[in-house]
């Protein structure tokens, strides 16, 4: 059982016992969380429920924690996952993981492998991640391709956590972009986009009294396959579905969204126009769904391509990942799902924009299209590995500012190149020791292990399953790139302190044994990151 877990468990029990003597009143036990102390004094891991007891029933909350630190400590299981519970002021309880615990996670490590932090909260659910799709008019931009590594490892991290992930790319081919973009490759008066690509496309496609739509279409085509899906795939990213927009409006579906709402009475039309009474469902005004010439809004695909997700695909969860320019269509797409029976089911998260840097200076334009910074000009840079890292780095609500300079030092300043230097030094260590394809599943001697930095090693590898759940409930991917950032510093400071080849065989054998462990937890976070693990640098 995951330590987490466990504390939870035991505290549960505790609070029940207490109440059943007398002690505390009968009440609800309030929620809490089981916290990382601020510093290593505090111990492994902290939770302050005695506080809110003590705040609801008005008794001191060190008396409160006192109490429970007596009950806990009662557990069968108790000493197998501490050494100590202690009461910290205001009311603390914080806990210390024994020596025998941590040695416990790092045989684990060694017999699960790649499969160490899988974990099961998901069931098996079906879920769905969205991100990136932007418009086939053009090439990626920066700004909108953030949103592709954030969902590529979210995407991983629910697999890793026990959910059916599925990877989506939702291709908008229809509408009014698709007619500018016609119009841009024609280059009439209502010419909109500009560049290579587009004097690429005038001279494959432009022909004399052409249809500005069909062109559009044809045009949207070509971006999709030459320039959107290559740079995608630059990206190390891969797609269990393209989904396009027009394929909706072939199939009818659109027209069946309008019937569903109308036979539901929440339609009605106002100069001209079909409105959706999305305020009903919370949103703070209605939406247009069908304009006065006929014409459907975004608004009315986005629904109809959700139903599909639900009622077709049986997602039982879908997050979608949208630029922050996007903020005002959330409420109505909400809206929406809830009005065709999804409600609770669509989550959408919106991601801060980007600002690459140079030299401490803005760079905002791209030097080839100019036109904003493009994917490829960044790749054309950079590896893929340094700019997925740095795009990861930060919550989606925080602005990113990407630090060019820092992304081609080759140096321990550059976090990517942290990481990867401490995996490449792992694995010089193991091949010096022979060790490159064992099939160890046990450390020797691991009651050698006691070293601080030994031990903080093994503390930063017990983290890893629970960073894991931590993302799947918050979605909150920066806590990956944190926690490879400590689990390499954890190393490099083993590393220095405890010499590994010693001439003391046993001792020895346990070390290798503990550098294997965090080469393959090291391993299965850059999987989930994306990134790539250099045996050599």
């Amino acid at each position: 059982m995951q330590v987490r877990k466990y504390i939870i468990e035991i505290i549960d029990q505790a609070i029940k016992t207490l109440q059943h003597n007398g002690f505390l009143g009968d009440f609800e036990a309030p929620y809490f969380q089981v916290l990382k102390p601020k510093g290593k004094d505090y111990g492994d891991y902290a939770v302050n429920v005695a506080m809110e007891i003590g705040k609801k029933q008005k008794i001191d909350p060190i008396e409160v924690a006192e109490k429970i630190k007596e009950e806990i400590a009662k557990d069968n299981e108790f000493f197998n996952y501490f050494d100590l519970a202690e009461v910290v002021s205001p009311g603390f309880i914080n806990f210390r993981v024994s020596q025998q615990y941590l040695w416990q996670v790092a045989n684990n490590v060694l017999k699960e492998k790649e499969k160490f932090g899988n974990l099961e909260i998901g069931k098996n659910k079906k879920i769905q991640v969205e991100f990136i799709s932007a418009n086939p008019t053009g090439p990626l931009t920066v700004g909108n391709g953030r949103g592709g590594p954030f969902g590529d490892v979210l995407a991983n991290v629910f697999k890793k956590a026990g959910y059916k992930t599925e990877k989506a790319y939702y291709v908008n081919d229809f509408g009014n972009q698709v007619l500018s973009l016609g119009h841009s490759v024609l280059k009439d008066k209502e010419a909109k986009y500009s560049g290579e690509y587009i004097n690429s496309l005038n001279q494959k496609l432009a022909k004399p009294n052409s249809d500005a739509y069909k062109i559009g279409q044809e045009a949207a085509k070509i971006i999709l396959e030459t320039m959107l899906k290559k740079t995608i795939e630059k990206m190390n990213i891969h797609y269990d579905e393209w989904f396009s927009e027009a394929s909706l409006h072939q199939k009818g579906e659109i027209k069946k969204i309008t019937e569903l709402l109308n036979k539901k009475n929440l339609i009605y039309e106002s100069e001209g126009a079909q409105w959706f009474k999305a305020s009903l469902f919370g949103d703070e005004r209605d939406r247009v769904l069908l304009r006065s010439d006929g014409t459907p809004t975004y608004l009315a695909g986005d629904i109809a391509y959700h139903k599909y997700k639900f009622e077709k695909n049986k997602f039982d969860r879908v997050i979608n990942v949208w630029g922050a320019d996007h903020f005002g269509d959330v409420p109505g797409l909400l809206a929406g799902t809830e009005a065709i029976g999804h409600k609770g089911k669509l989550e959408i998260i919106l991601l801060q924009f980007v600002t690459v840097m140079k030299n401490n200076k803005p760079v905002k334009m791209s030097k080839r299209l100019g036109t904003a910074i493009t994917m490829d000009d960044l790749l054309e840079e950079l590896p893929i590995d340094v700019v997925r890292f740095f795009f990861l780095q930060k919550s989606a609500n925080t602005h990113l500012n990407f630090d060019m300079d820092l992304a081609k030092e080759q140096s321990e300043k550059n976090p990517v190149f942290y990481v990867q230097y401490a995996f490449a030094r792992i694995s010089s260590i193991l091949r010096n020791a022979g060790l490159e394809n064992t099939k160890q599943k046990k450390i020797n001697n691991i009651e050698l292990l006691g070293h601080e930095k030994e031990l903080d090693l093994i503390r930063q590898i017990n983290y890893f399953p629970e960073i894991i759940e931590d993302i799947a409930f918050d979605y909150q991917v920066h806590r990956l790139t944190q926690y490879v950032l400590d689990l390499a510093s954890a190393f490099h400071q083993f590393y220095n302190e405890c010499h590994v080849l010693v001439d003391d065989e046993n001792l020895k054998n346990a070390r290798l044994g503990l550098v294997l462990a965090t080469q393959i937890v090291l391993k299965n976070s850059l999987d989930l990151l994306g990134i790539s693990a250099p045996q050599k640098m």
